[in-house]
């Protein structure tokens, strides 16, 4: 028996305990440790003896064939008591027999290994591990399904039937084939262009649900920023005080609105002046500020002088204090964070604007980095195959585009970001 791996996929403490093995020589294994195999998943009362023939416990033993289990591999699982006792009992057991405790995600990487899962599916199966939100666990459970991993199935077919009728122009040019032919294949890759870059644009949506939403809320001293993020996120996050200048950094807070993780940032006020920590207070607002997803602008009375957005973010202008002030700006939400006036007004708002910034619009969730580059770099293949007049040249370009295609589903180049990958696994899956 080689390369046997073993791990609890069960958290300790609980009633019950599962321990997967995979690997070749796992039936063997099990036959050892627990007597005869049951049928092929069908589970069946065994009772677990070492190798003096004590009895460790009495559990469920399952066992699954290769090729028709999650590995692909020999695979079977004891369904045992939880107590820590046992647990260690039957993991000595198994060193002593010849297995191994797995690494974080060596089960789901010997999938992949063999043609179980493909790397989209894989990552999804990690995301679906960490998700937080019940949006993050429904974009995650449609990737491990193969969501995504059927719409690049349908692009590769596509891009097949494009290059079938390239090679048929090439072979065919001194024939004189319809005029038509050329423009037909033309609208088609023009048509596949445009669905990349629809996916490509809905990556940014999938990355914000995927990684979480950053609010930053933007204002002077004492435009009441903190006590708006105490007040959002429940719990005393920042300090209040009369003072001016009393946040000098960044403070986060980790909320959920409308389904999506939210990071709320609180900054230090907008201001010039001459204290040298402050000033670098000021200067990560502003920087924070200009990566944000949605800015939170505050301006108090009696002057309202709200900072200047930075471009491309959207924003939401508060007047703050507005238990003390009547009279605020047009086109502003006025709020008193201090009596609660129009917070679930301006919760409304940041749920409507946190849908808007997560809609993927029905698009798969490429929501990883990866994802982005491969489907920029298929895009970049797509507009160079466009402006050829070659067919040849043409046809080298959709040539390179399947080959990205091919490295975002994991079947070639990936081997610099599988470890990356897998790693982000619990141990056991």
């Amino acid at each position: 028996m080689t390369d046997i791996v073993f791990a609890a996929a069960t958290g300790a403490g609980g009633a019950i305990t599962i321990i997967r093995i995979s690997g070749a020589g796992t039936g063997n294994l099990l036959r050892t440790l627990a007597g005869p195999l049951p049928r092929p998943r069908m589970a069946a009362l065994r009772t677990l003896r070492d190798q003096s023939g004590q009895a460790l416990d009495r559990g469920f033993v399952l066992w699954f064939p290769a090729p028709k289990s999650y590995t692909g591999e020999e695979y079977g699982e004891l369904h045992l008591h939880g107590g820590r006792a046992v647990r260690m009992a039957v993991a000595n057991v198994l060193v002593a027999l010849g297995a191994r405790p797995a690494e974080p995600g060596e089960f789901s990487r010997r999938a992949f290994a063999n043609g179980k899962l493909d790397l989209l599916e894989a990552e999804g199966v990690a995301d679906l591990i960490n998700a937080e939100t019940e949006s993050q666990r429904r974009m995650a459970v449609e990737q491990a399904d193969g969501v995504a991993s059927s719409v690049v199935a349908r692009w590769r077919q596509m891009l097949v039937e494009l290059l079938a009728q390239l090679a048929a122009i090439i072979d065919f040019a001194d024939d004189d084939l319809p005029a038509e032919v050329e423009g037909i294949l033309r609208t088609q890759l023009q048509s596949f262009r445009e669905e990349i870059a629809t996916a490509l644009g809905a990556g940014n949506a999938a990355e914000r649900l995927r990684e979480g939403i950053d609010i930053v809320v933007l204002g002077a001293p004492n435009a009441g920023k903190s006590t708006l993020i105490n007040a959002l996120a429940g719990e005393e996050i920042s300090i209040v005080s009369d003072i001016a200048g009393t946040t000098r950094d960044a403070v986060g807070a980790r909320v959920q609105i409308a389904g999506v993780p939210v990071r709320l940032v609180d900054t230090a006020g907008l201001r010039e002046t001459t204290d040298s920590v402050e000033a670098e207070g000021v200067r990560r607002a502003r920087a924070h500020g200009a990566k944000a997803d949605l800015l939170l602008l505050l301006a108090s009375p009696p002057d309202f002088s709200f900072p200047k957005a930075p471009d491309g973010v959207e924003c939401i202008l508060i007047s703050t204090k507005s238990d003390l002030f009547c009279a605020v700006p047009d086109g502003t939400l006025p709020i008193s964070a201090k009596t609660g006036q129009n917070m679930s007004a301006l919760v409304d708002r940041l749920a409507d604007a946190v849908r808007r910034l997560t809609d993927r619009g029905g698009a798969p969730g490429f929501a990883r980095p990866r994802h982005r580059a491969c489907l920029r770099d298929i895009l970049s293949h797509l507009d160079s195959a466009l402006a050829e007049h070659q067919p040849e040249l043409c046809a080298a370009e959709l040539q390179g585009a399947s080959h990205v295609l091919a490295r975002l589903a994991g079947a070639v180049g990936v081997e610099e970001v599988l470890d990356e990958v897998f790693s982000a696994f619990c141990i056991g899956k």
